[in-house]
């Protein structure tokens, strides 16, 4: 249809969109001059009298919502040909997720504040009685202020809840963000928008969805009966308050979620409130990975262990001492034999991430996390992509991460240390960040801290190649790698 003209006004530029009921365009207003955004009614829709009231009802429903985080309904007609349209203003800018797509995790007071924007875009709309009932990062687009603005309140797919039909994408919604109650083909309320706006802001603070599937039907029943992954270990720095925020808004149960999208709204406002201004200091309570609050009491313990720890001191002095007469008894008949092993496991080796490693697929994997790896925090991590089996889906042999090493001497010892342990792996070497890598250890099972020995071989690469998932999960991930010489 690009280059056709809409009730002799609208001349068609450019498909945007397309789904079941409908499609998009871009268009120019020949009368206004302007561009525009067309919703058009698919043919075979236009021909049922009851579609089309129902169509034109929801249009002039939309037509209501004049909120600045609602894309704004301009127009609405036929073409004369039975083709029903929507004009909405256009909006020149990328979608939620185009957005992730590109930074990946955004910051956490953007993520609050671009949820919040959408979150006042919803109120309004249940306070005019109207539910969304997709809510998606791809039905929130920025303008070039970079404000979020909600489209696509699914005109059509509304009427096929009243129709009782279950065509998958239309009562049942998008699936990644589908609320249970929507996805077992109850009722949906403002609620069910207040669980797809949680798994929302999870992916804005994420990048990822909380469940991942190879279908429709796999997401929807992890949906039904999965709890959802938690937040804080996915990331350790989002604040407590924030995260528990998240859990709520993902409750399976309707009514354990917040009663309405004005109050998910307010409570956002009280987390965004926490971090002070966004010059000053943060004052959000924060989750403090295990390791670091184990380092905590590990202090404490050590406080308390003081005289013991002197008296122990005193003997391995006195122990010294004895040592060194009996070795200067012995000096005359023995030989000095230098250069022996010992036992503080050398120097230690500076790393820095590279990139992922995915030679039978994309060739990289989250390269843009590498370097949590190497950070020295082991709060956060680099992970591999999502699979449905711990074979990766029978697709590859492995997948991995890549470290340099600041020098190019061969390192005796290599660590990694995981949350999600269980996983296989080995260590590859080479001197080149994208292949050819050469074995330089044996395959282990990896647990929460393991330490292979290596082969010796002299290289500046590194890879922790990870060749079977964890049983218990659909990733891996790599909080921390260190190497000694």
């Amino acid at each position: 249809m690009v280059g056709e003209r809409i009730a002799d006004r609208y001349e068609l530029e450019e498909l945007v969109g397309a789904g079941g009921m409908s499609s998009v365009y871009k268009a120019r207003d020949t009368l206004l001059e302007r561009n525009v955004a067309l919703k058009i009614l698919h043919p075979q829709f236009g021909d049922d009298d009851e579609y089309v009231e129902r169509f034109r009802r929801e249009a002039r429903a939309v037509a209501r919502l004049s909120h600045p985080n609602i894309v704004t309904v301009i127009d609405r007609g036929d073409d004369g040909a039975g083709r029903q349209f929507i004009v909405f203003e256009y909006v020149e800018g990328e979608n939620l997720k185009e957005l992730v797509d590109r930074t990946g995790p955004l910051p956490v007071r953007r993520a609050i504040e671009l949820t919040l924007q959408v979150a006042h875009g919803l109120a309004f709309a249940h306070e005019q009685g109207l539910v969304h009932r997709d809510v998606k990062p791809q039905n929130v687009l920025l303008n070039e202020a970079g404000e979020a603005k909600v489209t696509d309140f699914g005109i059509a797919r509304s009427l096929d809840v009243e129709r009782g039909m279950t065509q998958t994408g239309t009562v049942l919604g998008t699936s990644n963000y589908i609320a249970p109650e929507q996805a077992s083909g109850r009722p949906v309320e403002a609620r069910t928008d207040v669980y797809s706006l949680g798994v929302v802001l999870y992916e804005l603070l994420t990048a990822e969805v909380p469940f991942p599937g190879e279908n429709f039907v796999a997401v929807a029943m992890k949906h039904i009966n999965e709890p959802p992954p938690s937040l804080l270990e996915r990331r350790p720095d989002v604040p407590v308050r924030l995260a528990a925020a998240v859990d709520r808004a993902l409750a399976k149960d309707p009514e354990d979620r917040f009663p309405t999208m004005a109050a998910f709204a307010a409570e956002l406002e009280a987390c965004l409130a926490e971090l002070g201004s966004p010059d000053g200091d943060l004052t959000a309570i924060v989750h403090a990975p295990v390791v670091k609050a184990s380092r905590r009491r590990q202090l404490r313990a050590r406080r308390s262990r003081w005289p013991l720890l002197l008296s122990v001191l005193a003997l391995l002095a006195a122990a010294a001492v004895l040592v060194g007469v009996l070795a200067l008894g012995g000096a005359g008949s023995k030989k000095h034999s230098g250069g022996g092993a010992g036992s503080g496991g050398g120097a230690a080796i500076a790393l820095s991430g590279v990139s992922g490693y995915d030679p039978q697929g994309t060739g990289g994997e989250h390269d843009g996390d590498a370097h949590l790896a190497t950070d020295g925090d082991p709060g956060t991590h680099w992970n591999t992509e999502h699979y449905s089996t711990q074979d990766f889906g029978g697709l590859k042999d492995g997948v991995g991460l890549v470290v340099s090493a600041s020098s190019g001497a061969a390192a005796k010892t290599l660590t990694v240390t995981t949350d999600t342990p269980g996983f296989k792996a080995k260590i590859l070497a080479g001197n080149s960040a994208t292949g050819d890598f050469g074995d330089d250890s044996e395959v282990k099972t990896i647990g929460r801290t393991t330490t292979f020995v290596l082969r010796g071989v002299s290289a500046r690469y590194y890879v922790i190649w990870i060749t079977l998932l964890p049983p218990d999960t659909d990733h891996a991930d790599v909080n921390e790698v260190t190497a000694r010489s």
